[in-house]
């Protein structure tokens, strides 16, 4: 059963390890199109919506990565890993924060934008 739970907590560690900001070369190959592909989709059913739900879906990338590592590394190291607390939450949001930072940025100056905007009418 231990080998079970190293392949578990290993492959939870590397997905949260792609998905979190502790890895910054994968931003622009992972994190970057996830959340500019999430805000596509909800700016095709309400285009205002673009600069806030690519905020929101790179938080969630973030957010998730952290939380993967943490229950990967408990899967790994601990025989009775422990439950996700509001503690590890606040740590997760706010090392998430400092990156939603650069995003909005690359907002700001239309670095992105929604894909339409890519596509002008001729």
């Amino acid at each position: 059963m231990k080998w079970k739970r190293s392949i578990k907590g290993s492959a939870l560690s590397l997905v949260g390890f792609l998905l979190s900001p502790l890895s910054g070369w994968n931003d622009l190959f992972v994190n970057v199109p996830l959340a500019l592909a999430f805000a596509w989709v909800i700016s095709l059913f309400y285009p205002p919506a673009f600069s806030v739900s690519f905020i929101l879906g790179y938080w969630m990338t973030n957010v998730l990565g952290l939380i993967l590592m943490q229950k990967g590394g408990e899967a790994l190291l601990s025989e009775n890993p422990g439950s996700y607390n509001r503690k590890k939450l606040i740590q997760d949001l706010a090392v998430s924060l400092a990156y939603t930072i650069a995003i909005a940025l690359l907002i700001k100056f239309k670095i992105v934008e929604p894909l339409p905007n890519y596509f002008p009418d001729r």
